[in-house]
C-alpha cells in the first residue's frame, strides 16, 4: 500500500475546539486516506540543532501553550509510539534519539482530529530552523521509501505564519500579501517546482510577510521531499482563519 505524504496547517491550539472549515477538514482526514500503519509527525514545534526522533513507547500529550481554555489542557491523545520504526528513521536520517519526547500540539491536534481512535503508532521527527529549506527537502527524501510501506509522513506547520498580522475577534478577508503567498504556494506545489520551493525566500511573493521565520514552513519541505523525486502537490484544503493565517493542507505524490 503506497501512501501520499501530507502537510497540514494546524493553526491555533484552539482549532480542535472551534467550528471552522479547517477543523472539519482535519476531522475528515482519516477518511480521505488509507489507514496508515504508523505516522511520522514532523511538527514545527519541535526544533533541534540536528534531526532527532522520539522513541517513547507511550508518548505523553504535551500542552506546549499557555493562557488557553482549560478544556484544551484536559485533552489527551493516547496513541502508542513506534520506537522500532523511529530507530529505522534515525538510521535513515542520521537523527539523534530522544527517549522521552511526547507529542506537541502540532502532532496531536491533527492526529486527534484525523484518527480519533488513537490506534495508529505515532512519533515525531524534529525540524532545524537554522538549516535551509533545501536541507529539509533532503531530510524528507531520506524517508521516501516509507510511503511504500503504508507509513504516513505528516508535516504539520502553517502555510502562512505571521502572528503579528493575525486578526482576532472576527472573520475578515485575508490581506493581499497572505492571499498572494498562499496562491503562489498552491501553484508551485502543483507544478512540482522543487527549486522554487527550496528558494522560496527569493522567489515567493510576500515571503517575509508570510513567514517572518521559517520553522512553521519547514515541515512542508520535509513532507514534499518524502514523496520522492519529481513529486507534485495537490491541495486537500484551503481556507484562512484569524484573517491572515492560511490553513492550507496538501498531499504529495
Amino acid at each position: 500500500m503506497s501512501l501520499p505524504t501530507i502537510f497540514v496547517s494546524h493553526g491555533s491550539p484552539t482549532l480542535i475546539l472551534e467550528d471552522v472549515p479547517a477543523r472539519a477538514f482535519l476531522a475528515s482526514l482519516g477518511r480521505q486516506l488509507p489507514k496508515p500503519k504508523a505516522i511520522v509527525a514532523v511538527s514545527a514545534h519541535w526544533d533541534t540543532d540536528m534531526p532527532a526522533v522520539s522513541l517513547a513507547r507511550k508518548p505523553e500529550t504535551i500542552h506546549d501553550f499557555y493562557g488557553f481554555p482549560e478544556a484544551l489542557y484536559r485533552l489527551r491523545y493516547a496513541a502508542p509510539g513506534a520506537p522500532e520504526l523511529a530507530e529505522r528513521v534515525a538510521k535513515l536520517t542520521g537523527a539523534a534519539h530522544d527517549p522521552h519526547r511526547g507529542l506537541d500540539h502540532g502532532a496531536w491536534v491533527p492526529a486527534m482530529l484525523g484518527w480519533p481512535a488513537a490506534d495508529i503508532p505515532i512519533f515525531q521527527l524534529s525540524v532545524q530552523p537554522e538549516e535551509s529549506p533545501a536541507h529539509h527537502i533532503a531530510l524528507g527524501r531520506k524517508l521516501a521509501s516509507l510511503r511504500e510501506e503504508g507509513i504516513l509522513v505528516m508535516g504539520s506547520g502553517s502555510a502562512t505564519h505571521n502572528l503579528r498580522a493575525l486578526v482576532r475577534g472576527g472573520d475578515c478577508e485575508p490581506e493581499p500579501w497572505a492571499q498572494g503567498f498562499d496562491d503562489w504556494l498552491a501553484e508551485t506545489l502543483e507544478k512540482g517546482d522543487e527549486a522554487a520551493l527550496a528558494d522560496y525566500r527569493a522567489r515567493a511573493p510576500y515571503a517575509r510577510e508570510a513567514h517572518p521565520t521559517d520553522e512553521h514552513f519547514l515541515p512542508l519541505h520535509v513532507a514534499y521531499g518524502a514523496a520522492g523525486v519529481g513529486a507534485h502537490g495537490r491541495a486537500l484544503h484551503r481556507s484562512f482563519t484569524l484573517g491572515n493565517l492560511s490553513m492550507a493542507s496538501y498531499a504529495f505524490a
